[in-house]
């Protein structure tokens, strides 16, 4: 099992080597990741190693130890705390407690005083992981929820927002078979129930139809969907359709008789393909709309209504997220393929005026895309753009699929350096803010996030990126630089220097300098004026 990762802070070395030396990390199933002297290098360590364990002393200089546990408590929640200390204080026990630290020690420690604290920290900690990885436990409860997941895979096919790519991997997830050749969508609306549904009624509806109907070489799913009951049918082979509408109208029939509901069912067209279904739940539904004109209490099929119908184009809101999460978010590969798989396939069998509204519809979503993004037009579809783009400006699908595009791919790159310009001047407006405040001892990412209206986890890591230094490592280089100023060309004494530049403790002030120049204040203002 893996290592927990321990961060051991205390100001006397000897302590700490002691305690390296004489605890068996590896036994106890921990390994000691790094050391710090005092609370404010613990800080700064902890954002590299990010500890599991924190193993602190009290009173140290610079930063005290119940202060780096309130710190570290807010960047690493998860972190378990052991304080040890020289006082026997009230006070600083109950701090401790009111932070839940794990344990705290008294000096002068010792080795099996230690090791007896870190054996019961890991049957903690192990306990605490076995919970969350109680894979038994998620099991049982994902199998119970199955039963809902399968009922919302199949309403989500039912409105097209489920790829066609991803059905096969989504069904074999929730244990659901679908082989057939072809597959039609039923819907059955009870007519004598109100506006009002009984979600009782039917549920009832639903049992009735799951054992009732039988037809060869067919299988039946039945699930509650906007108020009605649908069935989707799958055919092993061709579908037969008129046999299935007869199968509908018996067990209709059948339901009247036994549950008293008055009962209209629409069939939809044939679907050749599973993401295809729901193009034939869309027909199922408009059959059901004629029963205003026919009259309700039969079984509608949607070819027999309207004989000419062609397949529907939809450019709906599942379109319409997979084109702007492709434009945002995509490479070019990823808007081309969408791109000619909504243009390009089954263009035959869509009328002309279809397809211009699927069109329309589709420069009106990058239109939208680029206003909100405050993208000028012009940078996206020329400057002789004037809005109305008809089909009959181009000699062939592929030529229009190719002018699509070309203005998706326009309008992502007016993104991307939109993107970029905008985390730069964030991060100029960073280093401006840290450049004006660095003389505040209490300058924190916090604040510099409340001031820009960012979070600090997301402005950490683009300032990161941005720069190739985290906040504390920056603020820290901008000190050191000024403070290298300052004994240049001044004859401010040194700890007038340190507070000029940020820090409280002119001590902590030297350490932090020769960490930083490899000297001393002192020796570094001598070594200037030598030069």
């Amino acid at each position: 099992m893996e290592e927990y990762r321990i961060l051991l802070v205390d100001d006397e070395e000897e302590l700490r080597a002691g305690i390296r030396r004489k605890i068996d990390w590896e036994a106890l199933g921990f390994t000691l990741a790094g050391e710090a002297a005092n609370g404010e290098d613990a800080l700064e360590l902890a954002e590299q190693i990010m500890p599991d364990v924190l193993l602190t002393d009290i009173k140290m200089p610079f930063m005290d130890g119940l202060t780096l546990c309130r710190q570290l408590k807010q960047r690493l929640p998860a972190i378990r705390i052991v304080i040890f200390s020289g006082f026997d204080d009230f006070e600083y026990a109950r701090q401790a407690i009111g932070m839940n630290v794990f344990e705290y020690i008294l000096k002068p420690l010792t080795a099996a005083e230690l090791t007896g604290v870190l054996q019961r920290l890991r049957e903690d900690m192990d306990a605490q992981r076995a919970q969350r990885q109680d894979i038994e436990k998620l099991r049982r409860s994902y199998e119970e929820t199955l039963p809902v997941l399968r009922g919302l895979f199949y309403a989500r096919l039912l409105n097209g927002q489920i790829k066609g790519n991803q059905i096969a991997e989504r069904a074999l997830r929730y244990e659901i078979q679908l082989d057939g050749a072809q597959w039609v969508t039923a819907r059955v609306h009870v007519s004598n129930m109100g506006e009002d549904p009984d979600e009782l009624v039917l549920l009832s509806l639903k049992t009735f139809f799951e054992e009732n109907l039988v037809l060869e070489g067919c299988e039946f799913r039945c699930l509650l969907y906007d108020d009605d009951l649908a069935v989707i049918a799958g055919f092993a082979e061709k579908a037969d359709v008129y046999a299935l509408l007869g199968e509908l109208e018996r067990v209709r029939i059948l339901a009247e008789t036994i549950l008293r509901l008055q009962l209209t069912v629409g069939l939809g067209q044939v679907a050749e393909q599973l993401e295809q279904l729901s193009v034939s739940a869309q027909g199922a539904k408009s059959a059901l709309e004629y029963q205003v004109i026919l009259g309700s209490g039969r079984t509608l099929y949607i070819e027999d209504l309207e004989p000419t119908r062609t397949d529907v184009l939809n450019f709906g809101t599942p379109e319409e997220e997979e084109l702007m999460n492709a434009v945002k978010l995509g490479g070019p590969e990823q808007i081309r393929a969408m791109i000619q798989r909504m243009m390009l396939v089954n263009r035959e069998q869509i009328s002309l005026g279809q397809f211009q509204c699927f069109f329309l519809e589709l420069v009106t979503c990058l239109i939208r895309l680029a206003r909100d993004r405050e993208v000028p037009l012009e940078e996206v579809f020329g400057n002789d753009f004037t809005g109305a783009v008809r089909l009959t400006d181009f000699q062939s699908p592929e030529e229009l699929a190719g002018w699509v595009e070309k203005r998706c791919l326009r309008l992502q790159e007016m993104l991307r350096r939109q993107r970029k310009y905008t985390t730069t001047r964030t991060v100029d407006k960073a280093r401006e803010y840290i450049q004006q405040n660095y003389a505040d001892c209490d300058l924190s990412v916090e604040m510099l996030c409340d001031h820009l209206h960012l979070s600090s986890a997301y402005f950490s890591t683009m300032f990161k990126k941005e720069t190739g230094m985290s906040f504390t490592a920056y603020v820290t280089k901008v000190r050191m630089e000024a403070a290298a100023v300052l004994l240049r060309d001044t004859e401010e004494k040194t700890y007038l220097i340190a507070e000029q530049i940020g820090y409280q403790d002119p001590n902590y002030f030297s350490y932090a300098f020769k960490r930083y120049f490899n000297t001393s204040p002192s020796k570094y203002r001598a070594a200037q004026k030598e030069g």
